[in-house]
């Protein structure tokens, strides 16, 4: 299964999934149709596909036009979404497994940035290879999202769970944020000589205008202050010796940053 990164919008990516041996591609969180249109053509593969992770429109905006080019098409979304995802057909839930190609994925339930967000799990298809996580906006590389319809102590649950998964793990999130993320990051964890390292090697990435997607999970674990919560640092930051509480007053200086 390759996976292609489309950079689209101001600072999105859509990842198209794709099988070279039975020409057949599947989309996560297509913000706009015409990219991913464009990509197919060029690999000659059928759309059988579109994973969404959540409504909001720059993850669902392609679905419709998609669905046209491709009338066999699957649309797949949180069953906590009915009704929010155009043309959506499968209604998935915590522990539910897909297919694509010869791969399965987990889904995960993992409310916080909206009520009804999952992410998708693919674990390793061989022992040494990495898992490939797609967390839409939910995890970024070095931050989280907002907490538009959820809670702090839902947001620190669905964390839990994608933390729990492999150090090896791609985290393949719907967003070029990491610089800004980074920059705040410093700011609230400030003695973290691996935070330091990765701000610094990010600024040199950003500046030759390469993409820092996909991010490495146990980096993540080392150096986003949103998975950290339990560390003695961001909880003396936040004056809080309680976790969610320390999620959320990170989280809510952030949000002003």
């Amino acid at each position: 299964m390759e996976i292609i990164r489309l950079p689209v919008l101001t600072d999105n990516y859509i990842f198209l999934l794709h099988d070279s041996v039975r020409n057949i591609a599947a989309v996560v969180d297509p913000a706009e149709a015409q990219p991913v249109l464009d990509e197919l053509r060029k690999i000659n593969a059928q759309l059988v596909a579109i994973f969404n992770t959540h409504h909001h429109g720059d993850h669902v905006g392609g679905n419709i036009q998609l669905m046209k080019a491709f009338p066999d098409v699957k649309v797949y979304g949180g069953v906590e979404d009915r009704g929010r995802i155009p043309g959506q057909q499968v209604f998935l839930e915590e522990g539910d497994r897909i297919q694509f190609s010869d791969r399965t994925a987990n889904i995960f339930f993992v409310p916080g940035h909206t009520r009804a967000h999952i992410a998708y799990y693919f674990p390793p298809a061989s022992p040494g290879e990495p898992g490939e996580l797609f967390c839409g906006d939910t995890l970024f590389a070095g931050g989280c999202g907002r907490l538009f319809e959820g809670t702090p102590g839902q947001m620190v649950d669905s964390l839990s769970k994608l933390r729990a998964l492999p150090d090896h793990t791609r985290v393949w999130c719907a967003h070029e944020y990491t610089l800004s993320n980074l920059r705040f990051a410093v700011t609230v964890d400030a003695e973290n000589a691996d935070l330091q390292n990765r701000y610094e090697d990010v600024k040199a990435q950003r500046d030759k205008l390469e993409p820092t997607i996909p991010s490495i999970l146990g980096l993540e674990k080392l150096t986003n202050p949103f998975l950290r919560w339990e560390e003695p640092s961001l909880q003396a930051t936040a004056k809080s010796d309680n976790g969610i509480q320390t999620f959320a007053r990170i989280r809510g200086m952030k949000d002003n940053f």
